[in-house]
């Protein structure tokens, strides 16, 4: 059986982004899954944390997360 990876911790490293004036923060990666965790903010107002798809986010983002 094949193991499974354990998630990446990022939320020492500060990784932020906005789309559509809502920041995202990223708090782990699941390389299994090819999600992230991520704390929303909304007008410097904390909404909650979210799952999103490692595919829907910004370019730059990609290649501090998963660098090749």
């Amino acid at each position: 059986m094949a193991k499974k990876k354990k998630s990446i911790e990022l939320s020492e490293k500060n990784i932020t982004f906005n789309i559509k004036n809502i920041s995202y923060r990223v708090i782990r990666y699941y390389p299994t899954a090819m999600t992230i965790d991520v704390m929303v903010h909304e007008d410097k107002v904390k909404i909650g944390l979210q799952n999103l798809a490692f595919a829907h986010l910004p370019k730059e983002v990609k290649k501090l997360i998963k660098p090749n």
